[in-house]
């Protein structure tokens, strides 16, 4: 019962996570374009999720503080996850048409609240996760984490979006809050593993994290793993569209036919590298993410089966490497300060993210897409070598327990 109960909180933790960034961060930039806001609002629309990149800084103070005695991650995602819903409902009754007019500085403010209460759920639901699963449980428990958020980015951008004419901005949002908090019910049900709190100062324990074996290498790892993945497939879109795929067809591919990729390699990532050396794990799904990259040369809207090759490839392989990152993240963290240790390495994940995100548009534009794409594969690859270095250091576990 225990078990079951971890995983379903787990499981809805994560999903719940996904939920206002699928809305948000995707959808609302729709929204916001059908009633004519200016390209450059909508585009600085993307800084109100800064909270993602910068919640390390606090991170800390959820391993070492607690809101009611005992329950020192259970009160923080409850707190705000709640605190995120009430302001849903708030925001839910100012009017929409009001919003993208006299209002988009209101709702900037409103998102970027909400993205510092869901990050520091997140901070809180990842040090649960890595204080309750065992080391054989990380791999299946990261599938899930991947598999879990994209499952509730969908659901908010995609399913409340297809009915948002008929629904309406309040029904919407309110909708939206209704499922954020449903999913903490089974938080309610299971009681996490008590916490405890370290004798040392919170920065000498942060700062304990950069003097750990192979600290050098391990942070060059976390900047490097995702950087390949991330340069490639900022240009996909744009790529496809140039190729003459439609909009229509992109939808489906990348909707449809990634999302059930994605979702797919993740849990198979996961489930692998619960039962590989880490090592193996973390250097052949990157590995084979770099080949997958390569298959969008061969992509042409007259021979669609292969553009669907080409997705699902690099949707899979990119679930599973992301699984298994996430897992060796976990594996890092030590006692006493999972929360901080591991916001600091997936805060370093997204800023290498949106480093190769911004960097892609030149490499497209001055190389052409097929030379692009193998670089990113090359970066990929690349960043196997730094994995390689981790390992003879011997900085993975050898098996899972």
């Amino acid at each position: 019962m225990t078990d079951r109960g971890k995983w379903l909180a787990l499981i809805s933790l994560y999903l719940v996570q996904g939920l206002p960034h699928g809305f948000f961060g995707q959808a609302m930039p729709v929204l916001l374009r059908e009633q004519g806001v200016d390209l450059r609002s909508i585009g600085l629309m993307s800084l109100v999720a800064l909270p993602w990149a910068l919640k390390f800084i606090w991170a800390p103070l959820l391993d070492r503080y607690t809101l009611w005695p005992g329950e020192y991650r259970r009160s923080w995602i409850l707190l705000m996850n709640y605190s995120a819903v009430s302001l849903l409902v708030v925001l839910s009754f100012v009017p929409f048409e009001w919003l993208v007019s006299d209002g988009v500085l209101l709702i900037a403010l409103t998102l970027m609240a909400i993205n510092v209460l869901v990050a520091t759920q997140d901070i809180a639901t990842d040090a649960t996760a890595v204080e309750n699963l065992r080391p054989a449980e990380r791999g299946l428990g990261n599938g899930i984490q991947v598999g879990g958020y994209r499952v509730g980015m969908v659901l908010a951008g995609g399913g409340l979006v297809s009915v948002f004419t008929f629904m309406g901005w309040q029904m919407s949002l309110l909708t939206l809050a209704a499922l954020m908090a449903l999913g903490t019910l089974p938080l309610w049900l299971w009681k996490p593993r008590q916490h405890t709190v370290s004798d040392t100062g919170a920065w000498s324990q942060w700062l304990g994290f950069f003097r750990l074996k192979g600290a050098g290498i391990w942070l060059l790892l976390i900047l490097v793993y995702k950087f390949g993945d991330a340069f490639g497939t900022q240009m996909l879109r744009p790529y496809l569209s140039d190729q003459g795929i439609t909009l229509e067809q992109m939808g489906l591919l990348l909707g449809t036919g990634g999302f059930v990729a994605g979702l797919g390699g993740a849990l198979l990532g996961g489930w692998l590298t619960g039962r590989m050396y880490r090592g193996t794990a973390v250097a052949l799904f990157l590995a084979l993410e770099g080949l997958a990259l390569c298959t969008y040369l061969f992509v042409s809207p007259e021979q669609m089966s292969l553009v669907w090759l080409a997705v699902i490839a690099e949707h899979i392989t990119g679930g599973m490497a992301t699984a298994a990152l996430f897992t060796v993240m976990m594996d890092r963290c030590r006692e006493h300060s999972e929360g901080g240790d591991y916001a600091l390495q997936s805060c370093l994940v997204i800023i290498s993210g949106m480093v190769a995100g911004s960097l892609s548009g030149y490499s497209a534009a001055e190389f052409g897409y097929a030379t692009h794409f193998v670089i990113a594969a090359g970066l990929c690859w690349l960043a196997c070598g730094v994995v390689l270095a981790a390992v003879r250091k011997q900085l993975f576990f050898k098996r899972a327990v």
